[in-house]
């Protein structure tokens, strides 16, 4: 997992949807967003094994996330929109 990975979600409430992986905690579990319901405040605490990564990345707010400088709620949505409009 990186940051701006885009990854599916297999597992929990959340199942179905795409994420933006914010933070790694460690070698099994990241914090995920969407910038709509899970914000980048309040990102999720999630179990790798639940994710599925697709292998894009959101290359601007990779660099923001490795850079230490603030992400908005609104491109981080705007950037998975089109992942979960595919999706439905």
């Amino acid at each position: 997992m990186e940051l701006g990975q885009i990854v599916y979600s297999k597992a929990g409430r959340d199942s179905g949807k795409y994420y933006c992986v914010v933070e790694i905690l460690g070698d099994d579990r990241v914090k995920i967003a969407d910038g709509d319901l899970r914000r980048i405040k309040r990102a999720k605490i999630k179990n790798i094994k639940h994710l599925q990564s697709d292998g894009d990345i959101l290359a601007k707010v990779a660099e923001k996330l490795k850079n230490g400088q603030q992400v908005f709620d609104a491109e981080l949505f705007s950037a998975l929109r089109f992942y979960n409009e595919k999706n439905q």
